[in-house]
């Protein structure tokens, strides 16, 4: 029986797959449109999102949607979503085998979504996402195609939260995305 979006969350919230499972308050399924042709993935959610229960909600994701409105997005248009769904302790990078355990909830939603275009934020996720060997430094803004789905990564929100100097970068790279969507999308419109 192929998933629905109800389904697939109710299964998602009961999931103790790893370790992650024990400390979590709430799993970070996913938020956004659930017919968005632009899915954006994180790494995990931080401490923000696991009190509240929904991702980039703390100053990153209050970032991520200034990001968005540059390119005339917002959280309404496309869908958020992250490699891990419970926060790992401290906001540590998810381990290998937390992301392993988890990877499965996110390919489930991505078949659900059926974007043409994935943005991962930053290096953890393009390196689960479009290459295990990926350079965000070098790789960011590179657009990588799989299935028909368009790929590319930008820096981290958090970490243009804590080096401003990549901001003029990430900004091209917005420009890049937005002229990506008016190419590839037939329902956003930007």
């Amino acid at each position: 029986m192929p998933d629905t979006w109800d389904a697939l969350k109710n299964e998602c919230m009961r999931c103790c797959g790893c370790g992650l499972a024990e400390t979590r308050t709430h799993v970070v399924f996913g938020d956004g449109a659930e017919d968005a042709e632009i899915l954006l993935i994180g790494e995990g959610p931080g401490q923000h999102e696991d009190e509240q229960g929904v991702p980039f909600v703390g100053k990153a994701g209050q970032l991520l949607d200034d990001m968005l409105e540059i390119i005339n997005l917002d959280r309404t248009k496309v869908y958020v979503a992250n490699i891990v769904k419970c926060r790992p302790p401290q906001n540590r990078d998810p381990l290998n085998v937390e992301q392993d355990a988890c990877i499965g909830w996110l390919r489930r939603q991505t078949a659900l979504l059926r974007p043409k275009i994935i943005v991962c934020l930053g290096r953890i996720a393009a390196k689960a996402i479009i290459k295990e060997d990926f350079k965000i430094t070098s790789e960011h803004g590179q657009w990588f195609e799989r299935g028909g789905v368009q790929m590319t990564a930008i820096y981290h929100p958090a970490a243009l939260l804590r080096d401003v100097n990549k901001r003029p970068d990430t900004f091209e790279d917005l420009k890049s995305i937005q002229a990506k969507v008016r190419e590839v999308c037939t329902h956003t419109a930007v």
